[in-house]
């Protein structure tokens, strides 16, 4: 399926031949070419009689002759120019009435001159004729061709003039005539120049465009790329949040109603164990067809969430329609009837569980409640046993309690000690030593139940508990590992709504100086998603943190909308690649994509961190991009502060090539 995304990053467009070239070079700029040389044939006309009062100074017994002459020649050029515009007659044709102007203009003028009989004044006055050959060379931009012609025949008259003139004495005639000769050829030779560079100018402009296309069919590759599910071939996470942000705000400003409906595969994980990979992938694929084959009479769109999760996005009139939708494309998948032998739960097949939830008006509407309610509701099919489909009812009590309960037992967590941390190693590619830890939260319930921490960190965020919650854990790391100098360093996800809270970067520092931990043992993880905006608030917190010394990381690159604005606007020390571009690796798209990622963070001066490194054959390709670091099951399980003194030091030996 990875085949049907057409990403054409290895196609250039032809380079066309020279004589294609020299055709494009004449017609380049045909209609600017047209007006330059009408302007500048008008222009000569009024210089051209301008003149006559030369004629009368120097020749007046002649003046009425080369005047009349002057004007004459003056009218019938302009007018058949005109005429040329007014057929639309070719750049090259007009060009040509502008030369033969010019060679006219000066027999007509030289001629009725040599009839004065004050021939000391005519013999000086003809010098003028080297500016007519100078204005086909130098004041048009003929062709070099047109130019020659021009020049000889003007040079031509100059000599026939100089033969048939009665007092020429021959030392008049080799001065005259080698000045005239050296005029052609200097301005023959400057007017030859001229049309090469015009032509350089023309090929760098051709090279430019060229360019300039291949680098925009390459950049909207790469979009296209950057956007779509090299496995499937549906939208990406980053396209289906673009989408979502739309028709969110379609809802907001004019009420378009939409539901979002979460879609996961029932125990992927086993079979994907079982059946290998490449049948996983291959379940994966046909469970997208059939979720696109639901959706077709509805008009939405579908994108991969991460894994076996998917996404649908609907305009929908109605919640029941929302209920609807959800339950056909459950219906669809366990159509397909696909084996899996490995559940427990008296199924056979693939089958998938529907979370949905549907726009409605309510206090404090935001569209990351939407995603939490589509969140909610999965969790609920889950619960009820898999294969089935819930739609989002705020009016149910086993959702709303489940949400409510978690939200007071965070009041209470820290205090009840039902909050604890755990750490997983980041080790060192090159040297396989444990460079830092990432330290991870852990909730249980009264009765010991582990709350996930992608149900209680929505909601801790959402009820503004993640303060507290934030601050202890910073505290923590710093009294259970730094403290001891066990480890380098150790890093903890901060929340958007820390970084937005006024005084977070002063509790930092009241920490860092209370348990006597320099700033840059402390790394900040900051992940680019929904709620995070990069306004000043942020970025001025963001500056008093790394004042102190604190490490600030990008964590989960790729999975967001900011990731390159945040690489322009922020000085991170660590880039983290999310997992989902390893596991891509499988193909050779994805694992271009993973390599023209590494080599843009690269590029920027990061250290580069990939996650979910979980099999050998991952760590060697690790090796093989020069990655710095590394994190994942591979290399190191999350563990408590005890656990991990005992494990620090052990390696991950590299493999020989």
């Amino acid at each position: 399926m990875a085949d049907v995304i057409e990403i054409g990053l290895d196609h250039e467009p032809p380079r066309p031949a020279s004589t294609e070239l020299r055709t494009l070079f004449r017609e380049e700029g045909v209609g600017a070419r047209k007006q330059a040389t009408r302007q500048g044939l008008w222009t000569a006309v009024a210089v051209y009689l301008l003149f006559s009062v030369t004629d009368v100074l120097l020749v007046p017994d002649v003046a009425a002759l080369t005047i009349a002459a002057r004007f004459a020649i003056s009218v019938v050029a302009l007018f058949f120019l005109e005429f040329q515009f007014r057929l639309n007659a070719t750049a090259d044709s007009i060009d040509c009435t502008a030369a033969a102007a010019i060679v006219v203009a000066y027999a007509g003028w030289l001629y009725p001159a040599m009839m004065t009989a004050d021939t000391e004044s005519i013999s000086y006055y003809m010098v003028f004729g080297a500016i007519f050959m100078m204005s086909v060379n130098l004041f048009f931009s003929f062709q070099f061709r047109l130019s020659l012609f021009a020049s000889i025949t003007i040079l031509l008259i100059f000599f026939a003039a100089v033969l048939s003139f009665p007092p020429a004495e021959a030392s008049y005639r080799l001065a005259f005539g080698t000045f005239n000769l050296s005029c052609f050829v200097f301005t023959s030779y400057v007017n030859w120049k001229l049309n090469r560079e015009r032509y350089k100018v023309f090929l760098n402009a051709v090279e430019a465009r060229i360019q300039h296309k291949e680098a925009s069919e390459r950049g909207k590759a790469l979009l296209r790329l950057s956007h779509t599910d090299s496995l499937t071939g549906l939208d990406n996470r980053r396209a289906v949040d673009q989408k979502l942000r739309d028709h969110w705000s379609d809802w907001q400003r004019r009420g378009t109603s939409f539901a979002a409906i979460l879609i996961d595969v029932d125990f992927f994980k086993k079979y994907n164990d079982y059946y290998g990979h490449q049948e996983g992938d291959r379940c994966l694929v046909l469970v997208a067809n059939a979720l696109k084959d639901s959706i077709e009479p509805y008009n939405g769109c579908i994108g991969r969430y991460g894994g076996e999760e998917f996404i649908v996005l609907a305009r929908l009139q109605a919640s029941e329609q929302a209920a609807e939708l959800a339950e056909a494309i459950r219906d669809n998948v366990e159509r397909l009837a696909l084996p899996h032998q490995q559940r427990r739960d008296g199924v056979s097949i693939v089958t998938v569980s529907v979370g949905a939830a549907f726009t409605r008006n309510q206090t404090s509407s935001k569209l990351e409640r939407l995603i939490h309610e589509a969140d909610r509701a999965l969790y609920s099919a889950k619960a009820s046993g898999r294969n089935c489909a819930r739609l989002f009812d705020p009016s149910d009590p086993h959702t709303s309690d489940e949400s409510e309960n978690i939200a007071a037992l965070l009041k209470i967590a820290v205090d009840q000690k039902l909050v604890s941390m755990v750490y997983q190693p980041i080790r060192n590619v090159a040297s396989g030593e444990i460079d830092a830890v990432e330290a991870l939260m852990r909730l249980r319930m009264l009765d010991g139940t582990s709350v996930p921490p992608s149900l209680f960190i929505p909601i801790a965020e959402r009820t503004g508990a993640i303060l507290d919650l934030g601050r202890w854990a910073i505290r923590t790391v710093c009294r259970e590992i730094l403290a001891d100098e066990s480890v380098p360093v150790v890093s903890v996800n901060v929340s958007p709504i820390q970084l937005k809270s006024p005084g977070f970067a002063a509790s930092v520092a009241a920490i860092l100086g209370e348990t006597g931990i320099a700033g840059g043992r402390l790394a900040l993880e900051i992940t680019e998603g929904l709620e995070m905006e990069m306004h000043s608030d942020v970025r001025r917190c963001i500056s008093d943190l790394k004042t102190l010394g604190v490490r600030i990381w990008l964590d989960d690159f790729g999975t967001g909308f900011a990731g390159l604005s945040w690489l322009r606007l922020i000085d991170f020390d660590t880039v983290k690649i999310d997992r989902s571009f390893l596991h891509d690796c499988d193909t050779q798209k994805g694992k271009s994509m993973l390599r023209d990622i590494i080599g843009l963070v690269r590029n920027r001066g990061h250290k580069i961190l990939v996650e979910g490194v979980e099999t050998e054959e991952q760590m060697a390709l690790m090796r093989q991009f020069r990655i710095d670091q590394v994190q994942g099951f591979h290399v190191g399980r999350p563990t408590p502060a005890e656990s991990l003194r005992l494990t620090k030091t052990v390696k991950v030996r590299p493999t020989r090539a």
